[in-house]
C-alpha cells in the first residue's frame, strides 16, 4: 500500500468509527466541550483540580501573558512547567495563540488573512476543501449544521492557507487541526495558529511525498526500541511499519485520536515544546496497548496488531495516565536530536545510493 493511500484509508476508517459512535450516542444537550455525540462526547463533569487552584493558575497565566516576551526569553522552564500542569480553560485560547507564535504572525500581518480570502484560490483545492467540511467533528455544535458559521469559517481558514502556501495547497489532515483551533478562537487567530503549526511544528509533513513523515516514523521506532523493547521487537517481527498506524497521529496532531480532555492537555504541551510531544504520546500509547505480554501473544500477526493499536484501551488514553507517563519517559533532548540526525543521515545515504 502506498503512503498516500494509507493516509486516505486511515482517515476513512476514523470517519467510519466516528459515525458508528455518533449513531449510538446522540443527545439533545451538548457536553461541556460542545459535543452532541461521537467518540469525543464527555457527559460527566471533569474536576480533578479545585476551583481555588484553578483561580490561582488563571491569575499566574494572566500575569505571564502580560509579560510574555520576558517569560519566554528568561524563564521558559516556568512556562513549560505551567503548560504541563494544564492551561486553565479560560486562558487557553490566548495561551495557545502566544505559545505557537500565532500572535506574532498576526501582529506582523494584520490584514493578510482578509486579503487571502479575497483571492480566487485554486479551484481543485476549493473543491477538495468543500468535500471535507462535513467530516470534521460533525457532532460538535460549531460544525453540526451544513453551511453553518463553523463550516464557513473552516472553509475560509483552509482556503486562506492554500493561497498563502500554494506549494502545499490543501492537505486533508489540516482540516481537523483547523477545526480544533476554531473551537477555541476567532477565525483569524485560528488561521495564524494553523500557519505556525503547519510550517513550524509539522514542517514538511504536508509536502508531496511525505518524506518527513516517513523519517519521523523511523525516529519513533528507534525511540520505541529504547523505551519499550518488547513492543519494538513485536512490531518488527510482524512487519508493522509506523506508516500503518502512526500516520494519522502525526499528520492530525492527535486531534482524531485522543479523548477530548487528553487532547487538550497534550496540546498544552505540544504548542510549548513542539513535535516531540507527539512522539511521547505515541510511545505511551504503543507501550500501553502492546506492553502486556498476553496482548502481544493474542496479536499474532500484522492485522491483529494493527487492530490493537487502532482501538487502544480507554484507560491508557485517559488524561492523567497519558500525561503522567509522557513525563516519566526516560528520553532527553539529546536522545531526540541524536535519532533525528541519525535517521536523516540514513535516508540521505539511501537516496544517494538509489540515485547513483
Amino acid at each position: 500500500m502506498s503512503l498516500q493511500k494509507s493516509v486516505k484509508s486511515s482517515g476513512d476508517r476514523s470517519e467510519q468509527a466516528d459515525t458508528t459512535s455518533i449513531c449510538s450516542s446522540v443527545t439533545t444537550q451538548p457536553d461541556r466541550h460542545g459535543f452532541f455525540g461521537g467518540a469525543q462526547y464527555s457527559p460527566e463533569p471533569k474536576r480533578t483540580v479545585s476551583p481555588s487552584t484553578i483561580l490561582k493558575r488563571e491569575q499566574k497565566w494572566l500575569r505571564m501573558l502580560d509579560n510574555w516576551e520576558a517569560f519566554m526569553s528568561k524563564n521558559y522552564k516556568k512556562v513549560r512547567e505551567r503548560c504541563r500542569k494544564g492551561i486553565p480553560a479560560s486562558v487557553r485560547p490566548k495561551a495557545w495563540l502566544y505559545l505557537c507564535g500565532g500572535q506574532l504572525l498576526l501582529e506582523k500581518h494584520p490584514n493578510e488573512y482578509e486579503e487571502l480570502l479575497q483571492a480566487p484560490g485554486d479551484p481543485k483545492c476549493m473543491e477538495d476543501i468543500r468535500k471535507d467540511l462535513h467530516r470534521q467533528f460533525p457532532y460538535h455544535e460549531m460544525f453540526i449544521r451544513e453551511e453553518g458559521l463553523g463550516q464557513q469559517e473552516l472553509f475560509s481558514v483552509l482556503k486562506a492557507y492554500s493561497v498563502l502556501n500554494p506549494k502545499v495547497g490543501y492537505f486533508q489532515a489540516q482540516a481537523p487541526v483547523a477545526a480544533f483551533l476554531l473551537m477555541h478562537m476567532p477565525a483569524v487567530q485560528a488561521f495564524w495558529c494553523l500557519v505556525s503549526i503547519s510550517d513550524k511544528y509539522l514542517s514538511g509533513y504536508y509536502n508531496p511525498g511525505l518524506e518527513v513523515l516517513q523519517r519521523d516514523g523511523d525516529i519513533l521506532h528507534a525511540l520505541l526500541r529504547r523505551t519499550a523493547p518488547a513492543v519494538h521487537r513485536h512490531l518488527v517481527k510482524h512487519k508493522v511499519e509506523p506508516v500503518l498506524y502512526a500516520t494519522e497521529w502525526f499528520l492530525c496532531a492527535l486531534t482524531r485520536t485522543l479523548p477530548w480532555d487528553s487532547l487538550l492537555r497534550v496540546w498544552d504541551c505540544f504548542l510549548c515544546e513542539g513535535v516531540k510531544v507527539l512522539f511521547k504520546a505515541a510511545l505511551v500509547v504503543l507501550a500501553g496497548a502492546l506492553g502486556p505480554a498476553k496482548v502481544r501473544k493474542r496479536a499474532c500477526g500484522l492485522c491483529e496488531t494493527l487492530e490493537v493499536l487502532r482501538h487502544p484501551p480507554e484507560n491508557i488514553l485517559g488524561e492523567e495516565y497519558l500525561v503522567y507517563h509522557m513525563q516519566r519517559l526516560s528520553l532527553t533532548e539529546e536522545d531526540f536530536e541524536f535519532e533525528h540526525q541519525r535517521q536523516t543521515a540514513r535516508r540521505r545515504a539511501m537516496a544517494n545510493r538509489s540515485g547513483s
